[in-house]
Order: structure tokens, then C-alpha cells, then sequence
């Protein structure tokens, strides 16, 4: 029982060593000038400067996988031009698939190479909206909200709907999606015979 207690008075102390020495940045080997780290400051800059690296790196990766299947499809008579700097080809080039023989077999044969998009990269391919564009795609999203459709995402600070899943599916989701549309300049004729 001793040992026992002793071994866990031991784990007790290095950890408070450890914390110590964390809190006060002891054993850095450096003048700090007088600040102190915390490890609430320092976990809370980690993710942010790990997020642009790793979007960095999704782009990176990205490109070059967009890079193999332009030129798979080059190799199969298919000409087209390069991604561009965000990983975007032409799409005026690929809707020419659906038309030109030569381009569907081409499309085929490489689209083992196509890559998914990752979100960050769909996220920065995305283009800015204006004012008036968030507002619309607000009200949106709350005429979906309390017309039936509780799970309907939010839009984020760029007014683009936030992550998160929705079931489209229900009655309440069909129903609000008849009753917003308009919204969306999509306007839903009313049935010709109403119920209720």
C-alpha cells in the first residue's frame, strides 16, 4: 500500500513539474523578455497556424493530382488545358465530353485519376459574394429553418451555407423548400388544387 502511494505521489509531483515549467516557459535556454507562455495561449494559436498549412498542402496535392489526369487525357487525344492555380480546368473543355467521341473515351480511360476535391480547396475556389448575395442566401436559410426545415445549415462569414447535414427529404424539409424558393428566384407554381 506504501508503494503505491508513494509511486502515485511521484506521477503527482513530475506533473506538476511539468506543468511549471510549461506555465512558465522554464527551460527554454532563452531570455523571454519577460513573457510568460501559457498553455491556453499556445493551444490556441496551434490550430490556426496548422489550418492554412494544411490547406496549403490539400492544394498542393490537389494540383498535382489534377496535373496526372490532364495528362492522361492528353495522352488519349484529348486536349486540354492546364489547371489552374487553384486546380480549376476549364469546364467549357470538359462539357465538350459529352459531345465529342474522342473526349468520352478519353474521360473513361482516366477517370480512375480524376481527384476528389478536398473542402479547402472547393472553399477557396468558391467566388466572393456580394452584399446583397449573403442577405439573400440569410433569409434563405431562415425561411428553411421555420418552415419546416430545423436542420437546414446557416451561412458562415463569407454567406455560403456552413457544414452540417440536412435532411432534405423529410416533409418539413419539401415543404419548406416549396415555400423558399422564391427566395432563390426560383419560384414554385402553387398546385392547382390546394389542400386544407
Amino acid at each position: 500500500m506504501g508503494a503505491r502511494r508513494r509511486f502515485r505521489d511521484r506521477l503527482l509531483v513530475g506533473a506538476l513539474v511539468l506543468t511549471a515549467m510549461t506555465v512558465t516557459g522554464c527551460g527554454s535556454g532563452k531570455d523571454t523578455g519577460g513573457e510568460v507562455a501559457s498553455a491556453a495561449s499556445t493551444a490556441s494559436e496551434t490550430p490556426r497556424a496548422t489550418a492554412p498549412k494544411q490547406a496549403s498542402s490539400e492544394l498542393t496535392d490537389y494540383l498535382a493530382a489534377q496535373r496526372k489526369w490532364v495528362t492522361c487525357l492528353r495522352g488519349v487525344g484529348f486536349d486540354i488545358p492546364d489547371p489552374d492555380a487553384k486546380g480549376v480546368v476549364d469546364d467549357s473543355d470538359l462539357r465538350r465530353a459529352k459531345s465529342d467521341q474522342t473526349a468520352f473515351t478519353a474521360m473513361q480511360k482516366c477517370a480512375g485519376l480524376q481527384p476528389a476535391i478536398p473542402d479547402s480547396v472547393e472553399k477557396a475556389q468558391r467566388p466572393e459574394l456580394s452584399a446583397a448575395e449573403k442577405g439573400t442566401k440569410r433569409r434563405y436559410a431562415k425561411c428553411m429553418q421555420d418552415n419546416g426545415a430545423a436542420d437546414f445549415p446557416d451561412t458562415d462569414e463569407t454567406g455560403y451555407y456552413g457544414p452540417g447535414e440536412w435532411d432534405s427529404t423529410s416533409a418539413g424539409a419539401k415543404r419548406a423548400t416549396r415555400v423558399c424558393a422564391p427566395i432563390i428566384g426560383d419560384p414554385v407554381d402553387p398546385p392547382a388544387h390546394p389542400k386544407g
